[in-house]
Formats: structure tokens, sequence, C-alpha cells
């Protein structure tokens, strides 16, 4: 599996969770843990979600980001959230299924970087907020096997390294004979259920 592979399970395991989100949910407040703003709704958490989606085919077309200016900026969900929310993973989808170049240089607000980088990090956000989004409203918090593999591939290697930049919290340990998923959630700080 590669980045491209793995970036479409994670977006589309987003995508799945945030379908399950019921009306009364979207202007609950997420927990601190989910956000580096405290009172953080979840329609806000969503929107940050799409912004970042929204985003895709403009960084692999190799486009800066004064080039792109303030086109994404406020509210992307509109009056059907969960259509819009789609909407936008399916264009990231489609755009990342045709990339065929992950060595290209891309554009990012905190430096250029190949285009397998750049999946790569937003790669292991959208695949471990899934898992944080279906906890927080109640879903069934399974990651597909195939995205836990590809997210555990990808992220191993470096969260040391990743959790030094504040990226992850400190690792909670998980028996070596734990489900993957177990253990992909303890080495990214997060406490397996």
């Amino acid at each position: 599996m590669n980045e491209i592979d793995v970036f479409i399970l994670a977006d589309e395991a987003l995508r799945s969770v945030v379908d399950q989100i019921r009306d009364d949910q979207w202007e609950q407040r997420v927990p601190d843990d989910m956000t580096r703003k405290p009172g953080t709704t979840l329609r806000q958490t969503i929107n940050h979600h799409a912004y970042d989606d929204a985003w895709v085919p403009d960084v692999l077309a190799g486009r800066t980001i004064a080039e792109v200016g303030d086109k994404y900026d406020g509210d992307l969900l509109g009056d059907h959230p969960k259509l819009t929310f789609a909407s936008i993973v399916e264009t990231a989808v489609l755009t990342v299924r045709a990339f065929d170049d992950l060595d290209r240089i891309v554009h990012l607000s905190y430096g250029d970087y190949p285009a397998r980088e750049y999946l790569k990090h937003i790669t292991s956000f959208r695949g471990l907020r899934a898992y944080d989004i279906a906890r927080f409203i109640g879903a069934d918090t399974t990651l597909p096997d195939d995205l836990v593999q590809g997210l555990w591939d990808e992220i191993a290697p470096d969260a040391e390294q990743w959790r030094q930049m504040g990226v992850f919290g400190p690792a909670i340990t998980v028996p070596e004979t734990a489900p993957l998923q177990d253990r992909l959630l303890g080495l990214t700080g997060r406490r397996p259920r």
C-alpha cells in the first residue's frame, strides 16, 4: 500500500463517520484533547477537515498559499454539512487517485515537501480523527483493517519525532498482543476502548 491508497482509505473512513453525525450533535463542544482551541464545536472540527480536504487539489497541483489566497476560509459546510463534506472528500479522493508523482515538491504552510510526505501528514490526521469523532458521537470506532495497517506503517517509524513536535501526546502502553488498532491508538497517545 502506498501513500495514495492510505489517504483514500482515511478520507473515506472520515467521510463515513461524518455521515453518522446526528443533527443535534453538530453544535456540541468536542473534548479539549481533540482540538487546539478549547470550546470548538463538532461542526467547526468538521469544517476544519473540509478546509484541509479542499486544499488537496491545489496543493498537489503545486500552488502556493499566496496563489490560492483565502478562497477556503470561513464556513465550507453550509446548510447541508454532510452532503457538502462528502462532495469535498470526493473531489480530494479523485484528485489523489489520479495523482502520479509522489516525489513532486508541494508547498505547505510549514515548508516545501515531497507530495508523499504531505499525504502522510494529512492522512494520519484524517485516519485518527475518524476514530476520535466516532468515539465522540457514539458510533462504532472500529477502523478498516487496511487503514489501520496503512496508518501503522506510516506513523510507527516517525511517531517519536512527531510526538516531540507536539503532534501526538505521550504514548499509552498497550500489550504487544493487542489488536493493531489498539497499538496504533496507544502509539499516538489515545487510550483504546
